[in-house]
């Protein structure tokens, strides 16, 4: 069940399961590369129909509707799109007949021409990502982004393998479901922005989510070198024993810390006992919130490693701009600053973001449940908060688990819809308050995709205001 990228793809049979972007990128490369491609997909809505119709005029065979179980059985190479969970039939039926199958990133990067930097983490992630390969643009390299990214906001890992012309650098956002099913990925540098439970309605457990993002070490070198947060345990747990040459950031200098703020600016240094490189100075940052310091703190890092100068970087970072979803301003009215963070989708982005903001907030919780225990908030919820409105289909355990808290903030649970919730939070919210919709939740009890509900929320909020 291998291949060889030296010898491309030509005379393999290669099996895609699912007709997302990465499926239909992934069938495209293979396409490229002189495979014999056979997808698949349960779906069979308009969205399906589309990119099967794509892929046939390439020379794909598509299905739609289920999966040949036999026709994916015999296949040189199978790739999975991310959106598959490892419970599904079809995975079982292989799994069962003892076949393997590789992720959607790891067949992209069998064909990649380049060093890579890959970024996984449970928060941040993104920010992250799209920050370095800014900051790489800003020092006058050529960078590549793609992965997990989404939101229209970067492609599939494969539309990079694609390209015409190599980049300077390949920069990879990696969830866990696509670390998950890795065998060769090996990025030249690494990084873990933070970890902390999540999709614990996927994993059974919090070990199992841990031990996909464990495998960004799986084929580490004495070559690797690795961007780690400075104080989370976790994350040096992760890590291990892991060959190569370590770098960590935090929001204070200390020993062994690589990118920190010093007397109020943004600093890095490559050398333990070097000085201090200024980048910018603290406030100088376009983006909302003390954990986003974090996070442009490891991406400088990043490209200080992989090259670019501290000028460079600070004038990067003066350039960078909010991502949408991400601690998103939307729009002041009366004092009453609305934002939009609905890419907070389980409680440590809710609480990172909470902590990182200094005006009193009322706070919108809610949405599909995903096993994580809200009382987790408590900390969060007793700096600053002054209202919770909880909504949707985790609303009532939402409400049941911060009313057992002595120091949370009043709880309302609001059957109706989003238009509701922010109506309500209009009228609650005073001149120098900050309406934060956070909502630790997933958002497919009532839309798409987040970033449905925060173009949802934004438009609301802007009608209200």
């Amino acid at each position: 069940m291998s291949t060889s990228e030296s010898g491309g793809l030509k005379g393999k049979q290669v099996a895609v399961i699912g007709l997302g972007a990465s499926g239909r990128a992934a069938a495209r490369l293979a396409l490229q590369k002189g495979g014999e491609v056979y997808v698949s997909d349960l779906r069979i809505d308009a969205q399906a129909a589309a990119g099967g119709a794509e892929l046939r005029a390439l020379g794909a065979e598509v299905e739609t509707g289920g999966h040949d179980i036999e026709r994916l059985a015999r296949a040189d190479l199978v790739v999975v799109s991310p959106g598959i969970p490892p419970n599904a039939p079809v995975l079982a039926a292989l799994r069962g007949r003892g076949v393997r199958w590789i992720s959607e990133p790891e067949l992209a990067v069998r064909f990649f021409a380049g060093p890579l930097i890959a970024v996984t983490g449970t928060n941040g992630k993104t920010t992250t990502t799209l920050l370095v390969a800014h900051l790489l643009e800003a020092a006058g390299a050529r960078a590549a982004v793609g992965g997990n990214v989404g939101g229209g906001l970067a492609p599939p890992a494969s539309e990079l393998a694609l390209l015409g012309d190599a980049p300077d650098w390949y920069v990879l956002e990696m969830s866990s479901f696509q670390l998950a099913d890795t065998e060769r990925f090996r990025p030249d540098i690494g990084v873990v922005t933070n970890l902390s439970p999540d999709h614990l309605d996927r994993y059974g457990s919090v070990e199992a989510y841990y031990a996909d993002k464990a495998r960004l070490f799986l084929n580490a070198d004495s070559s690797s070198r690795w961007v780690l947060p400075a104080n989370d345990e976790g994350v040096r747990a992760l890590a291990g024993d892991a060959p190569g040459t370590r770098y960590h950031f935090a929001s204070e200098s200390g020993e062994g810390v690589n990118a920190f703020v010093d007397a109020g600016r943004l600093s890095v240094r490559l050398e333990a006992s070097a000085d201090p490189e200024p980048l910018l100075a603290a406030e100088e940052l376009p983006l909302l919130g003390r954990h986003n310091r974090l996070n442009a703190l490891a991406a400088a890092l990043v490209a200080r490693v992989a090259g670019a100068d501290a000028a460079s970087l600070g004038r990067g970072l003066r350039t960078a701009s909010p991502l949408p979803h991400r601690l998103e301003p939307v729009v002041e009215s009366r004092g009453i600053l609305w934002v939009n963070d609905s890419k907070a989708t389980n409680v440590a982005a809710t609480r990172s973001a909470l902590e990182s903001l200094s005006r009193p907030v009322v706070l919108l919780l809610g949405g599909k449940d995903k096993g994580e225990d809200f009382r987790q908030l408590a900390p969060a919820l007793g700096r600053g908060v002054r209202a919770v409105l909880a909504f949707g289909a985790a609303g009532p355990r939402i409400v049941r688990e911060l009313r057992e808290l002595q120091d949370s903030a009043p709880v309302t649970l609001l059957s109706g819809g989003l238009d509701e919730v922010v109506r309500e939070a209009a009228a609650l919210a005073r001149p120098g308050d900050l309406v934060l919709l956070s909502p630790a939740c997933s958002s497919f009890d009532m839309f798409e995709n987040y970033e449905d509900r925060g173009r949802r929320f934004a438009a609301l909020a802007r009608e209200v205001a």
